[in-house]
């Protein structure tokens, strides 16, 4: 049985990558850290060791009503239960691997369209196909 854990990081697309880190960091006392090297611009900001908010730079114009969330996540264990359990219930899903620590990202939509992540580590083998129902 997949049991969820922790809270993970939200995912906020800006175009204001610099003006949102000091804001998060002024305002909320977070701090900027390490991030990998992913092939976008971004930052991470840490409470304690923990990344909660990551920032994606993308080209929008403030303000504008493009979605903003990319996704929520949370950290979970049983990998295998949860695949066998989305697939019986026909939600369609994708994994990614994580590029920093190999972590297996599972990636599915809530009725409303939003991005969830749930993340397993790394140690949690499966088949890591995507699964589309049909």
């Amino acid at each position: 049985m997949m049991s969820i854990i922790d809270f993970d990081h939200i995912n906020i697309r800006t175009a204001n990558v610099t003006a949102m880190t000091s804001f998060y960091a002024e305002v909320l006392g977070l701090e900027e850290g390490w991030r990998p090297d992913f092939s976008f611009p971004g930052a991470w900001l840490y409470l304690a060791d923990r990344p909660l908010i990551h920032l994606r730079g993308v080209d929008i114009t403030p303000g504008a009503s493009e979605v903003r969330i990319e996704h929520f996540a949370f950290r979970a264990t049983g990998l295998n239960a949860f695949l066998t359990a989305l697939r019986e219930r026909r939600v369609a899903y994708n994994v990614n691997v994580s590029p920093s620590n190999n972590n297996r990202m599972v990636n599915v939509y809530d009725p409303d369209n939003n991005h969830v992540e749930i993340q397993f580590d790394a140690s949690e083998t499966s088949d890591l196909s995507a699964y589309t129902p049909t």
